[in-house]
């Protein structure tokens, strides 16, 4: 059979370029296997100039400004994220501490005070998570007490709540506003002077009240006051209507006067009871506080000093033993309960009372029982005055035998033969 293809030697024979082994024979013969499987040369493609805009200065210099923009946005969003992680995380702090933020700190001074108190680990990463939250002018003066692991987040919602330390001042009831002022006076947490003109007796309200560092002592006095008055126009709408008084200071003159009678609360509406009925009577009131604030005011009798026989008779305007009806003025501050008390009486026929050795009194109606209660107050008050006494003696010669037995261990004392 005859060979009808030729090798490549033969193809590319004449030299020159090579042939394409896909492209149809010279001769118009038919291709090869061979030649279908040789590989052909594929021309590379040809070089794309740059366009005149890419290669214009304005693009080149926008490509770069976004480039940086893009970078940056990167960088402050990573640094974001992590503030955020460092501003909501638990904070440095191992102990509860306190803090006093002064009025008119900035956010810098703030930040300052709490990093050097160790309340915060950053006062930078503070300062800008403050700010990102926009509470900046929010932050309020006080004395704050921070917990342990506070973060920063915390401690700025903290100081901007304005929820300092709250301090307490109280008065019990019965107090004059003599000593009102001097406890007041006396506080170190309170500012400010004391006013020029101090209150009137019985226009104070006794009461437990709390404030906050920077609270100033005519702040808290006028807040007595406004409470007080009130009190008193509230308790004078509920009174019963027999009453002897005729405004809401004869009210409180009277409650005055009950509250230092009694200390116990149970007691006060009937003690109340026996003023309003001897008022009723036109008898005098015979209290022995209303003696005591007549010669002493209200600073008080003194502890150790008696009261006299010639007390009771000494005239002042201020002896219910010697005037009819009220005295002038409140003889004290008298409380929510004394006052009520005289707005709504216990409803006796009670004209007397007196102490009955526990702390409480007991009442009569007729003198005749008055006299014999007051006959067995002077038994007891005698017994208790004798026990007084020898307890006294007895602690007196425990202290001596004492001091005696140490001198004689030290050897300044000569030993007993």
């Amino acid at each position: 059979m005859t060979n009808d293809y030729t090798n490549d030697d033969e193809n590319n024979q004449g030299g020159g370029l090579k042939s394409d082994p896909h492209a149809p024979r010279a001769d118009g013969g038919s291709r090869s296997a061979r030649d279908f499987l040789r590989p052909r040369d594929v021309p590379e493609p040809p070089q794309k100039k740059r366009s005149r805009q890419a290669r214009n200065k304005l693009v080149v210099l926008l490509n770069f400004c976004l480039s940086i923009l893009v970078f940056s946005t990167l960088v402050l969003g990573a640094a974001f994220y992590f503030g955020k992680i460092r501003f909501e995380e638990s904070g440095p702090l191992q102990r509860g501490r306190t803090v006093l933020i002064p009025e008119g700190a900035h956010l810098g001074q703030i930040a300052s005070q709490l990093e050097a108190s160790n309340i915060i680990s950053s006062d930078f990463i503070f300062r800008q998570g403050v700010k990102a939250s926009g509470k900046a002018a929010s932050l309020k003066a006080g004395e704050y007490a921070f917990k342990p692991g506070m973060s920063m987040r915390d401690v700025m919602d903290t100081i901007v709540s304005g929820k300092g330390i709250i301090h307490k001042i109280s008065f019990p009831e019965g107090l004059t506003t003599h000593d009102m002022m001097k406890r007041i006076a006396e506080n170190d947490v309170l500012e400010g002077d004391m006013p020029e003109e101090l209150p009137g007796e019985g226009t104070l309200m006794p009461d437990t009240y709390p404030f906050q560092r920077g609270t100033t002592r005519e702040e808290l006095i006028d807040q007595m006051r406004r409470q007080h008055d009130r009190f008193i126009q509230e308790v004078w709408q509920r009174r019963i209507d027999d009453l002897p008084i005729s405004s809401p200071e004869e009210l409180v003159i009277l409650a005055s006067i009950v509250e230092k009678e009694t200390g116990k609360a149970d007691e006060r509406p009937r003690v109340a009871g026996v003023f309003i009925n001897r008022l009723k009577r036109g008898m005098r009131l015979q209290s022995d506080p209303t003696i005591i604030y007549g010669i002493f005011g209200g600073e008080g009798k003194p502890a150790d000093r008696p009261l006299y026989k010639s007390d009771i008779e000494k005239e002042t305007d201020y002896n219910t033993y010697t005037i009819d009806g009220l005295p002038p003025t409140p003889i004290a501050n008298p409380g929510r309960a004394a006052l009520e008390a005289v707005a709504n009486p216990s409803r006796t026929d009670d004209l007397f009372f007196v102490a009955d050795g526990t702390g409480g009194h007991v009442f009569a109606e007729t003198l005749a029982e008055h006299q014999a209660n007051v006959r067995r107050w002077r038994a007891i008050e005698a017994r208790l005055l004798e026990e007084a006494e020898k307890a006294r003696a007895e602690a007196e010669t425990a202290e001596a035998a004492s001091k005696e037995t140490a001198d004689r261990e030290e050897g300044t004392a000569p030993a007993t033969q």
